[in-house]
């Protein structure tokens, strides 16, 4: 489930249907070449090409997908959420997705959701990818469904296949011979980790190096003075936020969250430390998406310590109070830390900071080991309701249900009103008043929600002159369609 992952996922296992590289709403056929939907909304017939092979030679069916997706939904692993949040279970998904025949898959739907957003949400992602079963099965261990064996491995329909995976060091892809598609213009694709963003920038510089990401502020700002040098910007599916454990007397007051949110110079932030990094939002639906509020009536907050001060008041906190805030090793997160602490100590919060691997910071939020935390957060569509689904609504609060892949439910964040609200919009045949909904949930989650969303990223990447055609979006990273000179 994590951004890293689904990057090099996404370019050595197609799916279903694919984002338009043009246009990131768009849906495309990939392993399938067409779609038929039901009149009632509640099943899609796909089609798939008649050439699809495994790297091992044997050819890919519709059966092998149909048990693809069901060892998704069996495996309960984070990426399971794709599919039970639209009703697959481990009881009913052999009967939900089927497959009549070698090139017909049929998926059926316990409801009547929106097909854009099915096609999205599912068809278009990591869940409804082709996996060669018998290879799989083979090397199964223990009932893992082959887990283990595919640790390091990649065995599905691409244009690349992974070749060699150095945990912390490199990754190195291969383009696939049997691939159905055009053929990647680059036959290897070699990714490096380097952890200091000034080493990246000097690789870049000599040479080394085609692509640098994650790169600091100063970087990226020498870069786009370097001849020779270009910056590729694009907006991210992605939101930074600070998260409150509503599990915490304190943070369950919505009035405390709502002060928070005052201590925070959105605008000021948004024109230095993270001028390169993302702009301004406190919506949880991110700018682009279906549904989303406006840039300004998305960010309406501002610094406002007396603001934040009365709603301590008003919350029985006249005096502040302590607590911690953890965060990761994106270069952006300490000096926001600092930059908050540093004004929730003018209104009598005592904020302890405290700095962690990432790996550390991901295991503390999901077993709700925190008071606050500063994360990010991204969603897999381009539908207000990917982050609503995730940030907002929470199916089952209660700690056994270890609803890891929630935000919401890691926040100990569960709201009636909200949960029927994400529902009701979900489930809207009428696109009109869907965007009301939305709009409506917007605004009350920016009043009483779980975290102080503060801004949407932009990812940038620093290229050198010789790299043609880099394509990227929100949602995908195509990296069979990059060339060099």
């Amino acid at each position: 489930g994590e951004v890293v992952t689904s990057e090099l996922l996404q370019n050595t296992c197609d799916s279903l249907a694919s984002f338009d590289p043009k246009d990131e709403k768009n849906v495309i056929p990939g392993l399938a070449e067409s779609w038929q939907v039901a009149e009632d909304g509640q099943q899609i017939t796909f089609r798939l090409r008649d050439n699809l092979v495994f790297p091992s030679g044997s050819k890919a069916t519709a059966q092998d997908l149909a048990w693809s997706m069901h060892r998704v939904v069996k495996l309960g692993f984070g990426n399971a959420a794709s599919l039970t949040e639209y009703g697959f279970t481990k009881e009913n998904v052999e009967q939900m997705i089927t497959a009549p025949d070698d090139r017909t898959l049929v998926m059926k739907l316990d409801k009547p959701y929106p097909t854009g957003l099915i096609l999205q949400a599912i068809a278009a992602n990591r869940v409804a990818t082709v996996l060669d079963r018998k290879t799989i099965m083979a090397n199964e261990v223990n009932g893992d469904l082959g887990n283990k064996y595919l640790a390091t491995r990649t065995e599905c329909v691409g244009p690349y296949r992974l070749r060699q995976w150095n945990a912390g060091e490199t990754v190195v892809l291969e383009a696939n011979e049997k691939y159905w598609g055009s053929a990647p213009k680059l036959r290897r694709v070699i990714v490096r980790h380097v952890a200091e963003a000034g080493t990246q920038r000097l690789l870049l510089e000599k040479g080394d190096v085609d692509i640098a990401r994650d790169l600091t502020p100063e970087d990226m700002a020498a870069i786009e003075k370097t001849q020779g040098l270009a910056l590729s910007r694009t907006l991210k599916p992605q939101l930074v936020y600070w998260g409150f454990n509503n599990a915490n007397p304190v943070f369950a007051n919505e009035k405390v969250r709502l002060a928070m949110r005052y201590l925070i110079d959105y605008e000021g932030l948004g024109k230095t430390i993270m001028a390169y990094n993302g702009v301004p939002r406190a919506s949880f639906a991110q700018l682009g998406a279906f549904g989303a509020l406006d840039e300004k009536e998305g960010q309406p907050f501002k610094l406002d310590l007396d603001r934040a001060k009365q709603l301590l008041t008003e919350a029985g906190y006249p005096d502040g109070f302590e607590t911690t805030m953890i965060f990761g090793t994106l270069p952006y997160a300490p000096p926001i830390a600092q930059h908050i602490q540093a004004n929730a100590a003018k209104v009598g919060v005592r904020i302890k900071l405290e700095q962690m691997a990432n790996a550390q910071l991901f295991a503390r939020h999901r077993g709700r080991e925190f008071q606050t935390a500063m994360l990010a957060w991204q969603t897999g569509v381009p539908d207000a309701h990917g982050n609503a689904s995730r940030l907002i609504a929470n199916p089952d609060n209660r700690p056994e249900a270890k609803l890891t892949q929630y935000p919401s439910w890691r926040h100990a964040f569960q709201s009636e009103a909200a949960n029927k609200l994400a529902e009701a919009a979900l489930l809207e045949r009428n696109e009109d008043k869907r965007v009301e909904m939305y709009h409506q949930l917007q605004k009350d989650m920016m009043q009483s929600g779980p975290s102080a969303i503060m801004f949407q990223s932009v990812m940038l990447a620093g290229l050198r002159g010789n790299v043609r055609n880099w394509t990227w979006h929100g949602f995908q990273a195509y990296y069979d369609l990059v060339s060099k000179e």
